[in-house]
């Protein structure tokens, strides 16, 4: 049988920083990481990738506000996460099969508009926590919550933002579908952006809320629903490193569930960027008892030959080398490139 990956592209993978956010730079950069999922495929995986969208999110609800005394109505957030689900899939699925047709793989790629459920009751929807959007002055920010009823925080020194609820996913509402069409051959792009946040209301319904799911966690989910071989989340870096960007940095090729769970504890992860790829990686672990891998997306196969790349494995597990991938050779034809640091 085929070994399944599930593959979370970080926003690296769309958007490499401030200087390349426009529609042509997010299509290159996609480009760029399809090659190599592209590779890993001809290698005979099954795949399912899901995918960032914060800024995209926050462009479509910016042309909302821009144009909100024009249209006289606002866009619900579960719609705007539809609508980059739909806008990232469609680059995503065009770059694959491209990049198919270059490698000569006989794959068909697939798009999903993918809900995630949610717990209305969890306290986070009473703890708005999420930053999205632009941002803001302290006056726009008061006139901000005025008009629309926003949750304001400021961020970092840049300014305020809108802040809404991260609820914890419970369930990928269409997973059955998903796991149907990867066994089946199709490459699969779905659970964008953490996956559309729904609930289930008192008539028995789904129903959009105004939240956000995190991504790194909806995919650990999708991943053990899916019961797949491998979690592999790329990111912005080489390695998920200790004491990271001073000059204790230490770099890890390999850490354990118990490691991994200390590390957490001791603060070591920035909450909003790797450490909840770590408890993503927990959590598959402790529910499917395998093996994770992080790093870079142009790294994957190098990872995966064992060359780079951070294990997060079972106690007592060693790198799984019946994992292994051949490496090929991709070069510049293929747009093979290094992602700066995002």
């Amino acid at each position: 049988m085929q070994p399944l990956a599930v593959i979370a592209i970080g926003g690296n993978s769309i958007v490499r920083d401030s200087e390349h956010q426009a529609l042509p730079d997010q299509k290159a950069a996609i480009q760029a990481t399809a090659v190599h999922i592209a590779a890993l495929v001809a290698q005979d995986w099954h795949v399912v990738i899901t995918h960032g969208n914060g800024p995209q999110v926050g462009f479509i609800l910016l042309r909302a506000e821009l144009a909100h005394h024009v249209l006289h109505h606002g866009l619900p957030l579960d719609v705007a996460v539809a609508d980059s689900q739909g806008g990232i899939g469609y680059m995503l699925q065009q770059a694959l099969e491209n990049e198919f047709r270059r490698q000569h793989v006989q794959k068909q790629v697939i798009a999903l508009v993918t809900q995630t459920l949610v717990d209305p009751s969890d306290p986070a929807m009473q703890q708005p926590s999420k930053p999205i959007g632009m941002f803001y002055t302290a006056e726009e920010s008061e006139q901000k919550q005025r008009e629309y009823g926003w949750t304001m925080r400021e961020d970092a020194g840049r300014g305020w933002r809108r802040v809404v609820p991260s609820p914890y996913p419970r369930q990928i509402i269409e997973s059955a579908t998903i796991e149907t069409m990867a066994r089946a051959g199709f490459v699969v792009i779905s659970t964008g952006g953490g996956g559309v946040p729904v609930i289930v209301n008192e008539q028995g319904d789904l129903e959009g809320i105004e939240a956000v799911v995190d991504k790194d966690l909806a995919s650990s989910l999708l991943a053990s629903t899916l019961h797949a071989d491998l979690l592999l989340i790329s990111t912005g870096v080489e390695k998920v490193a200790l004491h990271y960007r001073t000059p204790q940095q230490h770099n890890l090729d390999q850490m354990s569930l118990s490691e991994a769970r200390h590390y957490i504890k001791e603060g070591h992860f920035a909450k909003g960027s790797m450490e909840p790829k770590i408890r993503a990686a927990i959590e598959f672990i402790e529910r499917e008892n395998k093996a994770v891998l992080i790093t870079r997306p142009e790294l994957l196969l190098h990872a995966l030959s064992g060359n780079t790349g951070t294990w997060v494995l079972p106690d007592g597990m060693a790198i799984p080398t019946h994992l292994y991938a051949m490496e090929t050779e991709l070069g510049e034809d293929y747009g093979y490139q290094l992602f700066s640091q995002g």
